[in-house]
């Protein structure tokens, strides 16, 4: 009756009598198997390679588009490296768009820096909620601000006659990068044909195709027309004007290792009259230095000459 009673109250009774249940133990012995096929399974094989190795594989596929596993493990065997072309292709990206067309783009831009120019267009509004349009002229290599002009109303006329006042003479580069402007009209471009330049046409919606003219543009709202309120066109003209004699001469750039577009002198030890020059109407600063006759570097900040302001 006891047996009964429990059986009707307790339907799961039996399974308190069984310590472990059958399904526990085909699952440890399933685990058991792939650990012991996993202990044999293992070879010594080539050690795993460098992260050294690992970036540069990376680096030289990212760079050359054009490489494969093949060359790229070529170069690595010349640089000294031994490992397999089967290791090297097993670290290349699995996903590799098409990017001949980006890829050449940027070839391009590299290869002929020394001989390419770039021109675009920028808006400035003034305080009367006037737009005024400013248009120059930048090369790639120094990102020298070969020529700059503003107006209110731009035409492809006015375009032609900035050209004609950049390059004087001689001094046309090989290449002119633009953008797809429709003030770039066909008669812009058999000017720029004309005076010696390759017009070089960047594609639809594709800024960063003339990225050292936009950097520029990027720089001067961030450190000028932001700070400014423009009035009227000779105020932005004198502005623009101050802006870019800074931007070459005084201005470090990290794309030219630190150094300016004229290529700025350095001063190995600051003297005791050490100030700071500063240009009140741009709101940009420089440090310089009176070099006379420098005397040894003080060690302790005690004795660290002072930097005063100058009175505008």
């Amino acid at each position: 009756m006891l047996w009964i009673a429990l059986r009707r109250g307790w339907p799961r009774w039996a399974e308190a009598l069984i310590i472990v249940k059958p399904e526990t133990v085909v699952a440890w012995h399933q685990r058991a198997f792939r650990r012991y096929w996993t202990s044999i399974s293992r070879s010594p094989g080539q050690p795993r390679l460098d992260a050294e190795v690992r970036e540069l594989i990376v680096r030289m596929f990212s760079e050359n588009s054009t490489w494969g596993a093949p060359r790229i493990h070529g170069e690595l065997l010349k640089l000294g490296f031994r490992v397999s072309e089967r290791t090297v292709s097993r670290y290349l990206p699995r996903d590799r768009p098409d990017r001949r067309a980006g890829g050449d783009w940027l070839t391009f831009l590299r290869n002929h820096r020394e001989v390419l120019t770039g021109m675009d267009f920028f808006t400035v509004p003034t305080a009367t909620f006037r737009i005024l349009y400013v248009w120059f002229v930048i090369h790639h290599d120094r990102r020298r601000i070969l020529h700059f002009n503003v107006t209110k109303h731009p035409t492809a006329a006015w375009v032609i006659q900035q050209l004609r006042e950049s390059f004087p003479y001689d001094t046309a580069p090989s290449y002119l990068v633009f953008d797809r402007d429709s003030i770039f009209t066909e008669n812009v471009v058999s000017t720029v044909r004309a005076i010696g330049i390759k017009p070089k046409r960047a594609a639809y919606r594709s800024p960063w195709q003339n990225g050292t003219a936009e950097r520029w543009i990027g720089s001067c709202r961030r450190e000028l027309l932001d700070r400014v309120i423009v009035l009227h066109e000779d105020h932005l003209r004198r502005l623009l004007r101050d802006y870019a004699e800074y931007y070459s001469s005084d201005r470090c750039h990290l794309g030219l290792k630190k150094d300016t577009p004229e290529r700025r002198s350095v001063q190995r030890c600051p003297s005791r009259s050490a100030r700071i020059v500063s240009q009140s109407a741009r709101r940009l600063q420089r440090f310089d230095t009176e070099l006379g006759e420098l005397s040894p570097c003080a060690s302790s900040s005690s004795s660290r000459p002072r930097a005063k302001r100058c009175p505008r």
